[in-house]
Parts: C-alpha cells; structure tokens; sequence
C-alpha cells in the first residue's frame, strides 16, 4: 500500500452520491459541504509532502463536523494533488478547523510545500 492510499479515508464516493443523513432535514443545520483544493507541491518534494500529509491527517480528522477526505496525485502533473474534505458545514471548516491548534500544527506540516498557495472553495450538493 502507498503513502497515498493510506492516507484516503473510506469511502469518499459514497458520501458524493448522497446528502449527509446527519444533517439532511434537520432545520439549522445545512447539508454536507466539500472543500476542493488542487495543491501545487514543490516539484520533487511529492514523497516528502505524502509523508507530511499522512502525519498531518489526524490533525483533521479528529475535529467536529469531519466527515471524510480524499488526496488524490495527477496523473499527467504529478505535482499536483487534489484534496478534497467533507464537512458537516462550512464553519466545521472555517471556524473550528482553521480556529483550531491542529490547524496551525496542520499548516506548520503542510504549507511549506505549496507554490502557489492553493485556492480552497467550497461546494454543495446540487444533485
């Protein structure tokens, strides 16, 4: 098994199929949002940062409103990797992630590795 495979959580697909059951329906909460970064790694630094990032990973995993992750590597720009979190909502993210010490030891760990500083967006379900 890779770095890379190791640090995907189960099962990413089947939280993209469908809403998120823990807060479909329950009024206040809004749906599942994916975060969606492409992270442009320093060329030659790939195993170093899939190393990192497996470290990294708890930091994340553990906090309030985490559902799941993906890390994906291009194939045709192998620098590039595409991260993709599923959260309870946008301020499990914006608020108690990033407020958060593990986020700041998560971007100790991490934020070296990128240039350009990747663009983070995040997406609702439509269908």
């Amino acid at each position: 098994m890779s770095e890379l495979t190791a640090v995907m959580s189960p099962p990413m697909s089947q939280h993209l199929l469908r809403r998120n059951s823990r807060t479909e329906g329950v009024p206040g909460l809004a749906t599942m949002v994916l975060e969606h970064a492409i992270l442009p790694v320093r060329p030659g630094l790939e195993a170093e940062f899939e190393s990192a990032f497996a470290r990294a990973k708890p930091l994340i995993s553990g906090r309030p409103g985490f559902i799941g992750l993906s890390l994906s590597r291009s194939v045709e720009s192998p620098n590039l990797y595409l991260l993709l979190v599923e959260w309870a909502s946008i301020e499990a993210h914006t608020e108690g992630f990033r407020g958060s010490e593990d986020y700041a030891q998560w971007r100790a760990l991490l934020h070296h590795f990128y240039d350009p500083f990747p663009v983070v967006e995040h997406f609702l379900q439509v269908l």
